[in-house]
């Protein structure tokens, strides 16, 4: 009876535990994901998650010897869930910020960052600044640095915040947007590669405040985890090293994401 009461205290504390603590019991990694920010992460017909964060993640697992399940969350809800315990971690293309990491802790950047302007293709727009955006509409994804970027900076524009990317990339193709801000790879994705995205070019200089792009991208995990934290660094230096990293890479862009060349 004592064994018992002992053995199920122990299977208590290991439920409790979070993942590092854990790990010589439990073999999976939930990764918490966004699903909606196309060529990073998004369902397919099907249903199915897929993406270049699917595709590290499940590369970091193989590495870590565990196996991956992915959990989609709306982006304004990402970090609390992760807080919540909802997952484990977060590959979702998340800027390194000093914001978030009062709350997160970072990996290592597996991305470098840096925002944009997009206009509609016959647009005159050559100035981006306050001053000359003034009394103009501007799209950005909310709870994001890029909606962060336009609300504190433009602050005479008519700044619209929207729950997904694509929910911006429609109202800029339908015409109710001057412009929009986005990341600079699915940006540079969009106007390529989809059939919407023809309507509109990329504008102005690149944006690389680090205020708001930080210091690049990397995958989020809670602060006591640290330990999941190291597993997750040494687990990336191991991809991009073996290569790995750069077929991923290649599958989606044509330009290497880790350093923008």
């Amino acid at each position: 009876m004592k064994k018992t009461a002992c053995s199920l205290a122990l299977s208590v504390l290991l439920v409790s535990m979070p993942f590092t603590q854990a790990q010589a019991k439990e073999t999976t990694l939930r990764i918490g994901t966004e699903g909606a920010y196309p060529p990073f992460n998004y369902f397919t017909a099907d249903g199915q998650l897929a993406g270049f964060d699917i595709d590290i993640g499940n590369a970091l697992c193989e590495k870590m010897n565990v196996k991956c399940t992915f959990v989609a969350q709306d982006w304004e809800g990402i970090i609390p869930a992760l807080l919540a315990g909802k997952y484990d971690t977060v590959i979702a293309s998340m800027f390194i910020t000093e914001k978030r990491k009062q709350r997160v802790d970072f990996t290592n950047p597996y991305q470098k960052s840096a925002m944009t302007f997009v206009v509609p293709k016959d647009s005159k727009l050559s100035d981006f600044s306050p001053q000359a955006l003034a009394g103009m509409t501007i799209g950005a994804q909310g709870s994001s640095t890029q909606g962060d970027y336009l609300t504190a900076l433009y602050p005479e524009s008519d700044v619209r915040l929207y729950p997904t990317q694509d929910a911006v990339n429609l109202d800029l193709v339908s015409g109710r947007l001057d412009a929009q801000v986005g990341d600079i790879i699915p940006m540079m994705s969009w106007v390529k590669d989809s059939q919407d995205g023809q309507c509109c070019k990329l504008a102005g200089n690149l944006i690389t405040d680090p205020t708001y792009v930080g210091e690049g991208v990397g995958i989020a995990v809670r602060q006591e985890d640290d330990a999941l934290r190291q597993k997750l660094n040494k687990a990336l230096a191991d991809i991009v090293a073996d290569g790995t990293y750069q077929a991923i890479n290649d599958k989606y862009f044509s330009v290497n994401i880790l350093t923008l060349k």
